[in-house]
C-alpha cells in the first residue's frame, strides 16, 4: 500500500447532499490535506434504482462550493479511473469468480419467493433471518448445469460461522465481532452489478486508499470487508468510523423537518463558510476554545484523535450565531450583493435605497431568509395597534404621541434638502426647542412611519429611506389613528 495518505469520499448520487455526508467529505479532505495526501472523489452508483438524474452534478457543485477540491475523480481524472462505479462494472465479476474458486464465495440461485418464505419462517420462530448457505451445498456439476441453463444467480460471500474477526479503528479502538453474527452478503447482484459492500472493497484496494473514513453505520459490516481483503491477500486499510450528526440526543436530521441537507441551509441564506466552520466542530474539537477557522486553518488544526465517539449534535441556534458572525465580517459590498435578492422579495419596485438599507441591516442579519420580513414595512406600512405608541422608557402614550407627531409633521413637510443629515439637524433643533426629550418625540415618529417596535435604524434613517411624501402620508395615518 502507498505510503502517501489517500482518502476517498464515495457518495451515491441519490439526491441532495446530507449534512452527515458533507461532514464525512470534510473530515476526509482535512485528513488528507493535513498529511500531504490525496483526496479522491468516487461516485458509487451501483444501485441504479436509487439513482437520481442530476445528483452527480449536485455532489460536484456542493463540494466545490464548500472549498473541497478533489485530487482525483470522475471529472478531473487520475491514475485509478474510471471513478464512477457503473463505468467499472467489468472490473468486479472476475474478482468475485476468484473468490468462488478459492471457496470464499459461491453462486446462489435462490429465488426471491424462496428467500421470502425462509425469512417469514425465521421470523415466526422469533429469529433474525440470515441466509442459510443453502446453495453452498450444491456440487460443482449442479452449479455448472444451472449456469449453462441461464438460471439467474447472485454471488454470495462465504462467511465463517465460527471464531471471531477483529480490527482496530482509529476512533473506536479494538473491535471484535463473533463470526456467527455475519451473514453471507451478496457480492454480485442478478443484474451483474456489484453491491456496495463488494465494490467498495475492490475499489478501495485498486485505488490505493490508505484510510477509509465513513459513518458509524458501517462499523459492523467492516469484519465482512476485512474477510474479503484477507481472501485476496490484500493489505487492510486503516479505518476511521465517525459518529452520526444528530438533531438532538434522540433524533436524526430529517428531510421532512428541512434540516438534513446542505441545500436546505443555503436556500435559507446561511453562508457556506459559516456552515463548514460549524459542521467541522460537530463531532471534532481543536483541543482549545477556538471556534472560528478558515478551511486552511481547519487543515492545520485537524487531528483524528480529537474526533468524538458520541453523536455530534447539530444545533441550528449555534449555526445561526456562527452565521451572524460571518455576515458581520463581510465587506459592505459583499453584504449588499448577497442581500439584494432578499430585499427584492419584499421591496422590488418600491424605490428604496438598497445601499443604505444594507448598511443598516448588516449587523442585524443572522440568516438572510429573515431579511424580507425585517424590511417589508418599508414597502408597505403594516397594520399596527395604537398601543404601540406607549413606551414607558421613552415616556410616551397615545396622547403624548399625538402631540409629538403634530409638532414634527410641519417641520418634516418644510424640509427641502431631503438628506439624513438635514432631517436629523432640523428635527433635533425642533425637539430641543419644544423641551421634549428626544426619545419622547422620536418613538412616536418611528411607530407612525414603520408600524414596528424594532427596525433597522431609527426614525430618521427610516424617514430618509421612505422619502418625504411617503413619510408624511404615514404620519397622517398615525395621527388619524391617534385622533379616533
Amino acid at each position: 500500500m502507498s505510503n502517501q495518505v489517500r482518502t476517498r469520499f464515495a457518495p451515491s448520487p441519490t439526491g441532495f447532499m446530507h449534512l452527515g455526508g458533507l461532514r464525512t467529505a470534510l473530515y476526509g479532505y482535512l485528513f488528507a490535506k493535513k498529511n500531504n495526501g490525496k483526496f479522491i472523489l468516487r461516485i458509487e452508483d451501483t444501485d441504479q434504482e436509487r439513482f437520481v438524474e442530476g445528483a452527480t452534478e449536485v455532489i460536484y457543485d456542493t463540494l466545490r462550493g464548500c472549498g473541497m477540491d478533489w485530487d482525483e475523480g470522475p471529472d478531473v481524472g487520475g491514475d485509478y479511473g474510471p471513478y464512477i462505479q457503473s463505468e467499472r462494472k467489468a472490473t468486479y465479476l472476475p474478482y468475485a469468480k476468484q473468490l468462488v474458486e478459492s471457496g470464499h464465495a459461491y453462486y446462489c440461485f435462490c429465488t426471491k419467493c424462496e428467500l421470502d418464505e425462509r425469512r417469514a419462517a425465521a421470523e415466526a420462530r422469533g429469529e433474525v433471518f440470515k441466509y442459510d448457505k443453502h446453495c453452498l451445498k450444491l456440487s460443482k456439476e449442479e452449479v455448472q448445469a444451472k449456469l449453462d441453463a441461464g438460471t439467474p444467480y447472485v454471488i454470495r460471500q462465504n462467511a465463517p460461522t465460527t471464531g471471531e474477526t477483529s480490527y482496530d479503528d482509529l476512533v473506536f479502538g479494538h473491535m471484535t465481532f463473533p463470526n456467527d453474527t455475519l451473514d453471507d452478503m451478496i457480492l454480485i447482484k442478478q443484474d451483474g452489478m456489484p453491491t456496495y459492500n463488494f465494490a467498495n472493497v475492490i475499489d478501495d484496494h485498486l485505488m490505493g486508499i490508505t484510510h477509509v473514513m465513513r459513518g458509524l453505520e458501517y462499523i459492523s459490516s467492516t469484519p465482512k470487508y476485512n474477510l474479503l481483503y484477507d481472501a485476496f491477500g490484500w493489505e487492510i486499510p486503516q479505518y476511521i468510523h465517525m459518529a452520526p450528526v444528530m438533531r438532538d440526543a434522540t433524533h436524526k436530521l430529517s428531510k421532512r423537518d428541512g434540516d438534513a441537507y446542505y441545500s436546505d441551509y443555503v436556500e435559507k441564506g446561511y453562508l457556506t463558510e459559516a456552515l463548514i466552520n460549524y459542521l467541522a466542530l460537530v463531532g471534532w474539537n481543536p483541543g482549545n476554545d477556538r471556534e472560528f477557522f478558515t478551511m486552511d486553518e481547519l487543515v492545520e488544526a485537524f487531528s483524528v484523535d480529537r474526533l468524538s465517539k458520541s453523536p455530534g449534535i447539530f444545533d441550528v441556534d449555534k449555526l445561526t450565531w456562527f452565521n451572524a458572525e460571518y455576515i458581520r465580517k463581510l465587506s459592505p459590498e459583499k453584504y449588499l450583493e448577497l442581500a439584494t435578492p432578499w430585499f427584492d422579495q419584499a421591496l422590488a419596485g418600491k424605490g428604496i435605497d438598497y445601499k443604505r438599507l444594507a448598511e443598516l441591516m448588516q449587523t442585524r442579519t443572522e440568516v438572510f431568509n429573515r431579511v424580507p420580513d425585517m424590511v417589508r414595512f418599508l414597502g408597505e406600512l403594516p397594520a399596527y395597534d395604537v398601543e404601540m405608541f406607549t413606551n414607558k422608557k421613552a415616556k410616551t402614550n397615545p396622547e403624548v404621541a399625538k402631540a409629538a407627531l403634530e409638532m414634527l409633521r410641519p417641520v418634516i413637510e418644510g424640509i427641502e434638502d431631503w438628506t439624513e443629515t438635514t432631517i436629523h439637524d432640523v428635527l433635533m433643533a425642533k425637539i430641543a426647542e419644544s423641551g421634549m426629550k428626544n426619545a419622547t418625540a422620536l418613538w412616536p415618529l418611528r411607530i407612525a412611519i414603520s408600524g414596528q417596535m424594532s427596525t433597522p435604524g431609527g426614525a430618521i434613517e427610516i424617514a430618509w429611506l421612505l422619502g418625504k411624501d411617503e413619510c408624511l402620508r404615514r404620519m397622517d395615518d398615525g395621527l388619524a389613528k391617534l385622533s379616533c
